[in-house]
């Protein structure tokens, strides 16, 4: 018996130590941040708290060329998903005047951060016509060899050399392409000047003249036989080798869809029997080539490899940026600004204020509704109030979360659920107390029907934060992400913190006895003390409670079904009240006569020997029924 009685007790002080467990945890990867990466001991503010930096981006377009609304939405959702995916919250984009883009950055971004908002991401696959090494070592082809290009090239080319293909080009690897003024302008080409060249605005039906993205290797370039926008998906990886070793070396992986598969299984069908460098099919990312593979065979899988000197974090903000989709058109960093915070430090004083000021409604409710039994309530939430800062501290400084005024509304009405919680687990044990239970019993089992409706309702608020963080955008992230985390923490404080507590204070005698100041007086609750810790309830107060219960939980429908019934009952009972005042007025001689009738006629039929036995002479009183009997049968015969 005391095995049992200290299994609620064990179990309490084993979840107990989880929840110090997890706080410990969360404080030693915080304090190794503050040491060792430099986190801060307090979480990041959002733009609308702490100011940040803001970029205009403004269109690299060619001559004659205008960007269109559709273009230009279109690049505020890709520059959305590359800030999002570099872990930048509550940043803000949005277009101003016809053609420019405006991003707002929490605090001071990095350049990794700004070369990924900005780069246009703009792939293309262009066969190879020419390719000439500045550092010599590789022969071009004939049709590039009437100048020759070099790291010292020559003042510029000449104006008066016609553009006009001699032939017309069969395809993108058509020596055609190259015409005089082309291969002119080819020979003077400087890669030093590649940045300053506009040559990602080239014409996708005109061949380019570029430059490796390391200088070392100039190019002609056929015009785009593939598409950026073929591609279904990208991502970075190790490669691998045909022996199944991983080489360490990074590269992108390429999934193309349906028309990219085609196209590209069309061009390497065609490059695989060409000769260098035209059996090589160049990759050129914002008008530099990246990779320029010689076609060892025809891939018609659509999933080709991008290779070159890569590293983790290079090649992931290229799948990054090729996944989210290449930019309709290039863009270029007009200016670069510090801007004030929107809000500022009185507007996050007052949302704390709010949060103090529910909070002291929340304590004062349970001290008055509870009694001591709030002082758990208060508990559960300083610890949850501790949990959910390291939390949000870990999140700010990991993941790049930043904590704005709507993130400070999620935590404020967390409170307000938090303490949801404990009341429904509190009611439901003061209902077993009703029924009779002792305290440790009616924790138990007021803890299994808690334990259920807890559940449903959290879940119901996780799904609302989910679906909240998906569809919305900028700040309303910021409450869901935080209305999520609480909803999280509210149920480990109530399984770890407020369940263990409650199963180790009713081994105490002043809640087991049911002190008044305990809350969970039972008399008080309506039940009446039977000894031994026990209670039962009184049978008037059992009626009187189920009556008032089953008529909280009446429909609208039942309930106008009872007052109509109630109404009939009524009419019924009044009906019987003037049928009797009715019977009390009426003459007392019609019932007399009917009476007298009643009486006189077995008077006339009455056998008439019946005289004879009516004074037996028996003083048994067994044997005169039977007499009687005779005498009666007797006499009806005679008659």
């Amino acid at each position: 018996m005391a095995t049992r009685s200290s299994t609620p007790a064990r179990k309490a002080v084993r979840s107990l130590a989880w929840l110090l467990a997890i706080v410990v945890i969360l404080g030693v990867l915080l304090g190794a941040g503050k040491l060792f990466w430099g986190w801060g001991l307090k979480p990041q503010l959002g733009l609308d708290l702490q100011g940040g930096t803001e970029i205009t981006l403004t269109p690299t377009l060619a001559h004659n060329q205008n960007v269109t609304p559709d273009e230009l939405n279109q690049a505020v959702s890709i520059i959305r998903q590359r800030v999002d995916a570099a872990g930048v919250a509550e940043a803000e984009i949005s277009t101003q005047g016809r053609d420019n883009i405006v991003v707002s950055i929490p605090g001071t971004p990095d350049e990794a951060t700004l070369a990924r908002i900005q780069a246009s991401a703009k792939l293309d696959f262009r066969p190879v016509i020419c390719a000439t090494p500045l550092s010599g070592g590789a022969t071009p082809s004939a049709a590039c060899t009437p100048t020759a290009a070099s790291a010292s090239p020559s003042p510029s080319p000449s104006p008066s050399l016609s553009d006009t293909p001699a032939t017309t080009p069969k395809n993108g690897s058509d020596e055609a392409w190259v015409t005089p003024a082309l291969l002119d302008k080819y020979s003077h080409f400087d890669c030093s000047t590649l940045s300053s060249v506009d040559t990602n605005v080239a014409p996708a039906n005109k061949p380019l003249i570029t430059c490796e993205a390391d200088g070392s290797v100039v190019y002609i370039l056929g015009p785009v036989e593939v598409a950026g926008s073929t591609i279904a998906d990208a991502n970075a990886g190790t490669i691998t080798s045909s022996q199944g070793v991983n080489t360490g070396t990074w590269a992108v992986n390429i999934v193309f869809n349906g028309k990219g598969t085609a196209e590209f299984s069309k061009v390497t069908t065609r490059l695989v029997a060409l000769s260098i460098p035209r059996n090589q099919f160049a990759i050129v990312l914002d008008g530099k080539v990246i990779s320029a593979p010689t076609t060892q065979a025809a891939i018609s899988d659509g999933k080709p490899q991008i290779t070159g000197s890569f590293t983790q974090t290079t090649a992931t903000t290229l799948a990054d940026q090729l996944k989210f989709g290449a930019l309709p058109i290039g863009f270029k960093v007009e200016s670069r600004d510090t801007i004030a915070p929107t809000l500022g430090s009185s507007q996050l004083q007052s949302g704390l204020i709010a949060g103090g000021i529910g909070l002291l409604l929340v304590v004062i409710y349970s001290l008055f509704q509870y009694r001591l039994l709030g002082l758990v309530t208060i508990t559960s939430l300083i610890v949850a109030a501790l949990l959910t800062y390291e939390v949000v501290d870990l999140l700010s400084w990991q993941n790049g979360y930043r904590l704005s005024l709507a993130g400070v509304a999620g935590l404020i009405v967390a409170i307000g659920f938090t303490a949801d919680s404990f009341i429904v687990y509190f009611e439901r044990i003061r209902d077993e107390l009703r029924d009779g239970r002792a305290l440790p019993g009616a924790v138990e089992a007021g803890w299994k029907r808690a334990l259920r409706t807890i559940y449903a309702a959290k879940s119901v608020n996780l799904l609302s934060a989910i679906v909240l963080f998906v569809v919305a955008v900028s700040n309303v992230k910021g409450f869901a992400l935080t209305l999520g985390v609480t909803t999280i923490i509210d149920v480990l404080i109530v399984v770890l913190f407020t369940h263990p507590i409650l199963q180790l204070i009713a081994t105490t005698r002043f809640f087991s006895s049911g002190h008044p100041l305990s809350g969970l007086d039972p008399t008080a609750l309506g039940a009446i003390y039977r000894g031994r810790a026990e209670f039962r309830i009184s049978a008037d107060a059992r009626r009187a409670g189920a009556s008032r219960e089953a008529g909280r939980r009446q429909t609208i429908a039942e309930r106008k079904a009872a007052e109509l019934e109630a109404a009939s009952s009524a009419g019924v009972r009044a009906a019987k009240a003037d049928a009797k005042a009715e019977a009390k007025s009426a003459p007392k001689s019609e019932p007399i006569v009917e009476a007298t009738a009643e009486s006189t006629a077995p008077e006339s039929t009455a056998p008439t020997s019946t005289p004879a036995t009516s004074k037996p002479k028996s003083t048994t009183t067994r044997t005169q029924p039977k007499k009687q009997s005779k005498s009666s049968r007797s006499g009806g015969k005679k008659s």
